[in-house]
């Protein structure tokens, strides 16, 4: 797969953006922080808090210049996380099912008490509402309203094909516990992108949350999903607020937010 151009040294120069048709906030490149083997800016990293109105500000630099924007959410600026591009695979070399029939074959016999049979992929919601919009409702929210441990959010914008790649696009470790590779689970949520209009609206050092456009309406349809879920972040179900699949599932049912945390 062709590199894509990278835009962001412009900002060095240009920290409007205004040669790339952007209004710029204040804030300054960030480049990989392992290995130094990576020789141009990560992401764009706004000096100051995001408000409510900062993620329509920045969505049109996707369209302008390929930045697709994302919420960075930690008392650790992404400076001092580990990113590591070089190390990423391209999330379009993976099959989604592939990659969660991997992992739920790895944990869930042991795990939920399960039989260990895959139950494949949960089929796609039905879009009611523009996904874009509810990534800015949920960056919204998040601003306004957010965990403790999920404040404080500034603004980015990283170089991606798709909102869905921008872990891997800056080498993020979040769930390094889990998987060293986060384009394998990149190539998830690219289907989940495509089944559930998903947008990766947050990032913290071991956190994401992504927003969710056309979420499951049924029961049954929640639970496929869930055994997704676990098979992805399974410290959602070990280590989250509820202990089974199926309390996890009922929550599903209409959530326009995904909140995944690795140990």
């Amino acid at each position: 797969m062709a590199m894509l151009p990278n835009p962001l040294p412009a900002l060095a120069t240009d920290p409007t953006g205004r040669s790339l048709g952007l209004d710029l906030p204040p804030g300054r490149l960030i480049d990989a922080t392992v290995d130094g083997a990576w020789h141009e800016p990560l992401l764009w990293y706004g000096d100051e808090p995001a408000t409510s109105s900062t993620w329509a500000r920045l969505l049109p630099a996707r369209r302008t210049a390929g930045l697709h924007p994302v919420l960075i959410c930690d008392s650790r600026e992404p400076d001092g996380w580990e990113l590591w591009p070089e190390r990423m695979s391209y999330p379009g070399d993976h099959d989604a099912e592939e990659v969660l029939s991997d992992f739920w074959e790895a944990y869930a016999e042991d795990e939920l008490d399960a039989d260990g049979a895959w139950p494949g992929l949960a089929p796609a919601g039905t879009p009611v509402e523009d996904p874009d919009r509810i990534a800015a409702e949920v960056a919204a929210d998040l601003i306004e309203h957010g965990q403790d441990d999920l404040k404080g959010a500034r603004p980015a914008l990283v170089r991606a094909r798709r909102s869905a790649d921008i872990p891997a696009a800056i080498g993020w470790s979040g769930p390094l516990n889990h998987e060293n590779d986060v384009a394998r689970l990149c190539a998830v949520l690219r289907s989940w992108e495509d089944r559930f209009g998903i947008r990766v609206v947050a990032l913290a050092f071991d956190q994401l949350v992504v927003s969710v456009a056309a979420p499951p309406t049924t029961t049954a349809d929640s639970e496929a999903l869930a055994a997704e879920h676990f098979a992805f972040c399974p410290d959602n179900i070990w280590q989250g607020p509820t202990a089974d699949l199926g309390t996890y599932a009922r929550w599903l049912v209409g959530a326009h937010t995904w909140t995944f945390w690795w140990d």
